[in-house]
């Protein structure tokens, strides 16, 4: 009965073996190399599959999707006698799994061995400047030979990367110093030709400033011009109105002997102000008026016995007329002439009346002013 126990059990395990020796399950996305008796039989697609135990034998098990490889950094010599340290990023995917299995032993590396070889061969003819800026060519060019080299071993090479290019440490500090030199210069540049727009700006304000200034001067002085013209005028015609008052009181009055005497007593105080004067000069003038004076003392002789009031002067406007800004020079002229006749009028009139009353004034009415001792003429 134990006998038979094991036999069974053997018998088991032997079914087990086969079915695992016979039975193949392939996943998906990969190839599996067959060999019978060491030798390539066939390549098994994805799925189930089934082999002749003991004799069919799976070798490998082909991944076929695109994989990526990163090689560490390697030194590469530039044209200018400088090491960089560069690292690439390999893209490739196996077509070929009976190819990239027997025509080659390890394909990884040895993409590894020819993406160093013609990436030397390639930066070694770039100058340092160039291998940083020119990294699209070199892994264009970097594809190129490799898409080449490894389509016998059933590889198709997708894309070149390079990963990072690193100069020395001494290379890179000039660099530095030359990006700041380059960014200085610039600064200062900017700063050069902000300071020259702004100093165009400033000298382009100073000669607007100074052209308003003149244009607001040349106003100013037409004004002021103007503004003592006018008070001119208006200074004359309030000295021809007041001699015009004047000379029409003088008439209104009809002064006499007396009363020229009594304005010259009132002068003769002013004659002695000052200390330095000692001598007096009298004018014979004064003594005929205190003749007068004395003689009024009895009677009134002065005053004429007919008061009757004479015709008076013709006064014009109480208020002085400016005149306006928009007349013309013909008129301001006139005006001007007017006043000034005015003036040689009244100041001929008041020398008549200082002269004592010896000359005789015709009057509008056709009569004339009596002189000293005399009566008035009577109507």
């Amino acid at each position: 009965m134990t006998a038979l126990l094991v036999l069974f059990l053997l018998i088991i395990v032997f079914v087990v073996v086969m079915l695992a020796k016979t039975v193949k399950i392939v996943p998906q996305a990969r190839a599996a190399v067959v060999e019978r008796f060491g030798k390539y039989k066939a390549t098994l697609p994805a799925g189930l599959n089934i082999l002749v135990p003991f004799i069919d034998k799976l070798r490998y098990l082909i991944d076929l999707r695109e994989q990526v490889v990163s090689f560490p950094p390697q030194p590469v010599i530039t044209e200018d006698n400088l090491v960089v340290s560069i690292d690439t990023v390999i893209y490739f995917q196996v077509t070929d799994p009976v190819a990239a299995t027997y025509e080659i032993a390890n394909y990884i590396q040895a993409i590894e061995q020819l993406t160093m070889t013609t990436l030397r061969n390639i930066v070694g003819g770039m100058d340092l400047e160039e291998t940083l800026t020119s990294r699209d060519s070199i892994n264009s060019g970097l594809r190129g030979v490799l898409d080449e080299a490894t389509g016998k071993w059933g590889i198709r090479v997708n894309r070149v990367e390079l990963k990072g290019i690193d100069p020395p440490p001494s290379i890179k500090d000039s660099m530095e110093k030359q990006m700041r030199a380059d960014r200085e210069k610039r600064a200062v540049i900017l700063t050069a030709e902000g300071q020259r727009q702004a100093a165009i700006l400033t000298a382009e304000g100073s000669k607007q400033s100074q052209i308003l200034n003149a244009e607001g001067d040349r106003e100013s002085q037409i004004l002021r011009a103007q503004a003592d013209r006018e008070a001119s005028i208006l200074r004359a015609q309030g000295e021809g109105q007041a001699i015009q008052t004047v000379f029409q009181a003088i008439h209104d009055g009809q002064p006499d002997q007396s009363l020229l005497a009594y304005q010259y007593l009132q002068m003769m105080p002013k004659i002695a102000e000052g200390s330095a004067n000692k001598v007096w000069v009298i004018p014979s003038e004064i003594t005929k008026a205190l003749e007068g004076l004395g003689s009024s003392i009895h009677e009134i002789a002065g005053i004429p016995k007919d008061a009757t009031p004479r015709t008076r002067v013709d006064m014009g406007p109480s208020e002085p007329q400016l005149p306006s800004t928009q007349r013309p020079d013909a008129e301001i002229s006139a005006t001007n002439k007017a006043v000034q006749d005015a003036i040689a009028a009244a100041e001929s009139a008041s020398k008549v009346t200082r002269g004592g009353g010896a000359a005789v004034e015709p009057t509008p009415t056709g009569t004339s002013v009596p002189d000293e001792g005399q009566e008035p003429p009577t109507a």
